[in-house]
């Protein structure tokens, strides 16, 4: 196996002329300086005052830093500009991702959007809602009388994945090796960007050829499983290619089994740090479904990319076509120019400004299934452990990547005798 980008010495690339000395940070992605005492935390060090909008690094290939929300924004929302030809860094990895429609622009794109928007929709994920209420009811009751659990293990790396395999009518013993595919995917290993775009790699051959046989299988079906409505589409008024629809489904199994199982923890952990905040939440059903949209502001995971689509002049430098530009989401949701103290989670905040989700035409089609979990898992969680912190003695340990990822999440409650 690789040495992963914590363990070894880190490659750095040379500066090209067009990036000015001022402008060069040591940052990596993949081995955050100071994750230790937590990834948001490590991002959050990047936005000191002074800091340009666009920073260069050395590490990963080589490329741009967005370094605030505005142009974090701003950058996802125009696509004529930053293209997603590439979204994974570093760019010899992102060049070997084909999932659909995530690497598509505008006018190619719109068509396999509406496809995931009519599986993915508000309306689509209500009919849902006791199901995916079932599996949470469920898990959380098979450690509520325990009084503690590896919340990571127990729920979230378990909670979405249930939830999203029932959706797609998938069997629950092949989540150890999708859930591999994903980690390839999200947080590659490997010393070198050659390295890490050959795991990344490996990842994604993985996923198509899982939903090889199923595609297959579903085709010309009338199941109502996500998978069959997605593979009996069309696209342009015809029956959607077989290599389009592994990669639209791939890229369904990547967002289920990833995002929401990282971004979980990471909010679970505030609240065990937090009890007047879970009294909050216990004493109005109204603010904890109105404040799950500030959950998603204040500890967004996923740091994807856009490349450059044009030589251009932007944030005062000169940018070239093929240049990368990393997003990462937490320098939106934290930036206090948009949510002024943003370390605190307000349950009643207005104005709320993130990019949890994305931007522009590629903004997540999943964020309404996303949502629905969030909520879910605190109603649940609420009604069985009312009151719970972490374990005394035990830290949780933090991944970055394009998907940030944290481990060992110990919490534990009182129970009755």
């Amino acid at each position: 196996m690789a040495t992963t980008l914590e363990e070894a010495p880190r490659a750095k690339a040379e500066r090209p002329p067009h990036v000015p000395a001022d402008r060069v940070y040591e940052i990596d992605m993949y081995a955050l300086d100071g994750i230790e005492g937590g990834y948001h935390e490590a991002w959050k060090k990047v936005q000191h005052p002074g800091i340009a909008d666009l920073i260069w690094t050395p590490f990963t290939g080589g490329h741009w830093i967005a370094t605030n929300g505005e142009t974090v924004k701003e950058v996802y929302s125009d696509p004529e500009r930053f293209s997603s030809e590439v979204i994974f860094l570093p760019k010899e990895a992102g060049e070997k991702y084909q999932m659909v429609p995530t690497r598509m622009d505008p006018p190619e794109h719109t068509p396999y959007r509406k496809t995931l928007d009519r599986g993915l929709n508000l309306a689509q994920i209500r009919k849902v809602e006791d199901k995916v209420r079932h599996i949470a009811s469920e898990l959380i009751g098979n450690f509520a009388d325990r009084g503690e659990c590896d919340f990571a293990a127990e729920y979230a790396g378990t909670f979405p994945v249930h939830v999203f395999m029932a959706l797609a009518d998938l069997p629950l013993e092949d989540i150890p090796v999708l859930s591999h595919f994903a980690r390839q995917m999200t947080r590659p290993e490997g010393n070198t960007p050659e390295e890490m775009a050959a795991d990344l790699e490996a990842g994604n051959d993985g996923f198509y050829a899982y939903v090889d046989p199923i595609i297959r299988a579903r085709t010309g079906g009338t199941g109502d499983d996500l998978i069959t409505l997605m593979v009996n589409t069309e696209i342009n008024g015809k029956p959607i290619d077989h290599d389009k629809a592994q990669g639209l489904i791939s890229l369904l199994l990547l967002g289920g089994l990833d995002t929401v199982v990282n971004f979980l923890s990471f909010f679970m952990i505030h609240l065990a740090k937090h009890p007047t905040l879970v009294a909050e939440l216990r004493s109005d059903p109204l603010k904890l479904m109105r404040g799950a949209e500030e959950m998603f502001r204040r500890f967004p995971v996923v740091s994807e990319a856009r490349m450059v689509a044009k030589d251009q002049e932007y944030k005062g430098v000169n940018l070239k076509r093929g240049d990368m530009i990393l997003l990462p989401t937490a320098l939106h949701g934290l930036d206090d120019t948009l949510n002024p103290e943003p370390w605190k989670l307000d349950l009643a905040r207005r104005g709320i400004s993130h990019s949890t989700f994305g931007g522009g035409p590629h903004r997540c089609a999943g964020m309404h299934l996303a949502r629905m979990e969030v909520i879910v898992t605190l109603e649940e969680w609420l009604k069985r452990i009312p009151e719970f912190s972490l374990k005394p003695g035990v830290s949780p340990t933090y991944h970055s990547g394009i998907v940030a990822a944290v481990e060992n999440v110990s919490l534990v409650w009182p129970v009755a005798d």
